[in-house]
């Protein structure tokens, strides 16, 4: 089946969190949802649940427990067993549990900022104490992590290190050796490790996603895994996502933690979920293909046509990190809000080394990305202009 990705439906008025938030006039690249309609598998199963009628207390899917398995060890090399596997109704949810499940009186957890902003806030909600690590932004516009940094930041009361991977905002696809000394740092400080994989299938060409607990059986022990198919199908709104714990004792930790406070999985999750890993990959092939164009349409406009813009480059997710701060725009989220009509996210809700940045979502027709550019250029043009015509200042 052949998708098409330039033709996407009207959002407005149909309660997208995306499209809804501004007035109709502005074009919306900001929450992390594609525009694009599900996998053709994914609409059908769901049209036959919906067929059936009822909608009663749905059961786990062990169906979905297997095809996770297999797809893990197919894609990954990873072996895990069905009682691994927890289900959630979101990967927030998630890592909020990590935080309780570990959470004692004066602990700290690390974040690699800038930040998918939840993760900033989740500590707090434990009752702990955030400690940022900033990432590196190389000369390259690569993020590195700051080895001495993280190290020295661990200490007899450091309980968590919240990891993104692939990098919410950045878009870095950390690599093998990267996340194994990420891994051997925390195992010697005793610091359990919660890592937020949901863009883990968004991958580009010469990348390739390593799960953190994939790597060692150790490792695995002291590990949090959280997964979704949300941002892979574009079904975020469906509610299912999972956990994988390869401890017994700490997934029974976490699943205290989660009794009474967190809900199942509703029953179109389910229905979804499973579609999507049993029949969605060739939806999951040309979406990525559509992609990797729509992020190099961004990469070569903001280096040809935003003067004092850049970009990091893109290993993985569909949301680019851009650096205006020596464009001198000194609130780009509200600037491009207000003088291009274009919505993004606002970096410095993403923590420290977020402001003077906004996030940009191209997964969307290209027609909108190239629209939406087209604003921000003409915006950047005109406020030059002003600029020049502005009469010297005298003292």
């Amino acid at each position: 089946m052949i998708y098409d990705f330039d033709t996407c439906p009207n959002r407005r008025g149909t309660h997208s969190e995306k499209w809804d938030k501004y007035p109709a006039d502005v074009l919306p690249l900001w929450v992390a949802d594609m525009d694009f309609v599900s996998p053709e598998p994914v609409i059908r199963a769901l049209r036959e649940r919906v067929e059936h009628g009822v909608f009663g207390y749905p059961q786990e899917s062990s169906e979905l427990r297997e095809v996770i398995i297999t797809r893990l060890a197919d894609r990954y090399g990873w072996r895990i067993q069905a009682e691994d596997i927890l289900f959630l109704p979101g990967v927030i949810r998630g890592f909020n549990l990590a935080g309780h499940t570990v959470a004692e009186p004066g602990g700290e957890v690390l974040v690699q900022t800038p930040v998918y902003p939840p993760i900033l806030s989740a500590p707090r909600y434990a009752g702990m104490t955030r400690c940022d690590v900033p990432l590196i932004r190389g000369s390259d516009g690569i993020y590195r992590v700051d080895w001495a940094a993280f190290e020295a930041a661990i200490n007899d009361r450091t309980r968590l290190f919240l990891l993104c991977n692939p990098h919410n905002p950045v878009g870095r696809v950390f690599d093998r050796a990267e996340l194994t000394r990420l891994a051997d740092i925390c195992l010697q400080h005793a610091v359990t490790i919660c890592s937020d994989e949901i863009h883990g299938d968004l991958i580009y060409a010469g990348q390739r996603h390593i799960p953190i607990a994939s790597l060692d059986p150790e490792i695995a022990r002291h590990t949090i895994t959280l997964m979704a198919p949300s941002k892979t199908f574009n079904i975020a709104g469906l509610d299912c996502s999972f956990a994988i714990i390869q401890n017994e004792e700490l997934r029974r930790r976490y699943q205290h933690a989660h009794h009474g406070l967190v809900s199942g999985v509703n029953v179109f999750g389910w229905t979804a979920a499973l579609a999507a890993y049993r029949e969605g990959q060739e939806w999951l092939t040309q979406v990525l293909a559509y992609l990797q164009v729509n992020r190099d349409i961004v990469a070569e406009f903001v280096q040809n046509e935003l003067p004092g813009i850049s970009l990091s480059p893109l290993e993985g997710t569909y949301l680019a990190w851009l650096d205006c701060r020596e464009a001198g725009i000194e609130k780009p989220y509200e600037f491009f809000l207000q003088q291009a009509r274009v919505a993004l996210n606002d970096g410095s809700t993403f923590g420290n080394g977020g402001a003077g940045f906004v996030r940009l979502n191209f997964g969307c027709a290209r027609a909108v990305l190239v629209a939406a550019l087209e604003r921000m250029k003409v915006a950047i043009s005109r406020r030059s202009e002003q600029s020049q015509d502005e009469p010297p200042v005298t003292r």
